[in-house]
């Protein structure tokens, strides 16, 4: 056996970085340095290291591949490793965006680690810094009596996990389950809060007597007391999320944000088409399993302050890798522009990605209104049409491709929003109020007949909560129609 010592340099500041790397000997067999941190997801294998690595390999060509985030590009060597002595090696790896230096920085609103994860403080010392994040957010949960990792941290600001570069804190995943596996409620995630917000699980989730009470409604109320943010999880499943963005109760929402889930838009589109202004968030949900984010527009270096802001006002893109941006006429991803009906405005798609894109598409009140397709991949491009806009509308952009990242994720990003104003409200806006009014239907019949309680008045108050807002629903219908 021979010995290879690798350290990883980034090529632009000549300092020593946090990286994953994989290393696969001549006999094909993936290798690591005895005690190292695994990569947790699906995908190739990959372990963490601190920028320095030895690993044991047999005679012959090893091959060493090095990643770090989605900014970097990743870099694999090729080392003739010794028979019976030792090699020293440097891998540089450099940057194929500056996204960083024009004021985007990414984060991670949405992580756990189970109880089978016994060293969990070296794993959220790493995850920031080897994903490169600004933002990471794990939370605490409750699932029957697992023993969560990461529901031994406190709640807030991780000051020993955190940097002038890496922002970590503990938040709060707030749920609700019919029964195991299946939706009731939804799920949501409460950020920047001070104190944990109580309940943390409602109905089974808890044990078989517990009743599906109170609503998230009330947590989302609970945390934006105390300054916290909040952000709908899993792409919108739960039959109160409907309710909670109709009333105000939400910051966010996450699309996606567990490995397994398909890319799809349809509840956020319905959201937005029904008047909602909802920014595009996106997390990896159990560990860093994945490489979705959500970059936050801070137009400087970063600073969590601002980053948040910035969050909260839209001015966001998620994605796990390729960059994204949209203009329409001077405006931006959050911004809201006031034109005259029909009058014809300009839009601008710019990306780029290290793995090759495929299709890049201009979405309008969920309608594809521009595209540009590259069967057989592109890694830049910049897409420009004009859009006449008769009505009250939206506008984002988006991104495909089947080719995957070493998670074997394939390639996506969207933006958050524009809003256009134009004074004439479009028929979209009726016809999405209306299907919220009917699945509102089909979740007071589910309250009414097989929802537990144990009194007559909670029942009755998750009635009134369900009611004011398809009351809104049907308000929105009533005077577009």
């Amino acid at each position: 056996m021979g010995k290879i010592r690798a350290t990883i340099i980034d090529s632009e500041t000549g300092t020593t970085i946090n990286s994953k790397a994989q290393v696969i000997d001549s006999s094909g067999n993936y290798v690591h340095p005895k005690n190292s941190l695994q990569k947790v997801g699906p995908g190739q294998p990959f372990f963490y290291t601190d920028g320095t690595f030895e690993v044991d390999v047999s005679r012959g060509d090893t091959r060493i591949t090095v990643e770090r985030g989605t900014e970097y590009t990743p870099q694999t060597i090729f080392v003739d490793s010794p028979p019976k002595s030792s090699k020293s090696i440097e891998i540089q790896i450099s940057r194929w965006n500056d996204l960083q230096e024009k004021g985007w920085h990414p984060g991670n609103t949405h992580i756990h680690y189970d109880e089978k994860e016994n060293r969990p403080d070296e794993r959220l010392q790493l995850d920031p810094r080897v994903e490169n994040l600004r933002m990471t957010a794990v939370s605490v949960l409750k699932r029957w009596d697992l023993d969560y990792a990461t529901n031994k941290y406190p709640i807030g600001f991780l000051n020993d996990f955190s940097s002038n570069h890496h922002y970590v804190q503990n938040g709060e995943e707030s749920r609700h389950n019919q029964k195991p596996w299946e939706i009731g409620y939804g799920h949501i995630m409460l950020l920047d809060i001070r104190n944990m917000v109580d309940p943390l699980s409602r109905g089974l989730l808890i044990d078989s007597f517990e009743p599906d009470y109170p609503p998230l409604s009330y947590a989302c109320d609970d945390a934006h007391r105390q300054g916290g943010t909040v952000i709908w999880c899993h792409n919108g499943q739960g039959m109160e999320a409907p309710v909670a963005a109709a009333l105000g109760k939400i910051d966010a929402f996450n699309l996606f944000d567990p490995y397994w889930n398909d890319a799809e838009y349809d509840i956020y589109y319905q959201m937005l088409n029904a008047g909602i202004r909802l920014p595009a968030s996106t997390g990896s949900d159990w560990y860093i399993c994945s490489s979705n984010r959500v970059y936050s527009w801070t137009g400087s270096k970063f600073d969590y302050a601002e980053w948040l802001d910035s969050f909260k006002r839209g001015h966001t893109f998620i994605t796990n890798g390729p960059s994204l941006q949209i203009s329409v006429g001077d405006g931006q991803p959050g911004d809201e522009i006031q034109i005259n009906s029909g009058e014809v405005i300009p839009a601008e798609v710019q990306w780029s990605s290290h793995y090759p894109i495929q299709k890049v598409e201009i979405v309008k009140n969920g309608k594809v209104v521009g595209r540009d397709k590259y069967p057989n991949g592109s890694t830049s491009g910049l897409f420009k049409t004009d859009l006449e806009l008769e009505c009250d509308s939206w506008i984002a952009a988006r991104l495909f491709s089947s080719f995957r990242d070493s998670y074997l994720q394939p390639q996506f990003a969207h933006t958050s929003p524009i809003y256009i104003k134009t004074g004439l409200t479009s028929d979209v806006k009726t016809d999405a109020s209306l299907k919220f009014v009917t699945q509102i239907d089909e979740s007071l019949d589910w309250v009414r007949r097989k929802g537990r309680f144990y009194s007559d008045s909670q029942r009755q108050e998750i009635e009134t909560l369900f009611l004011e807002a398809q009351d809104i629903y049907r308000k929105q219908a009533l005077e577009t129609s």
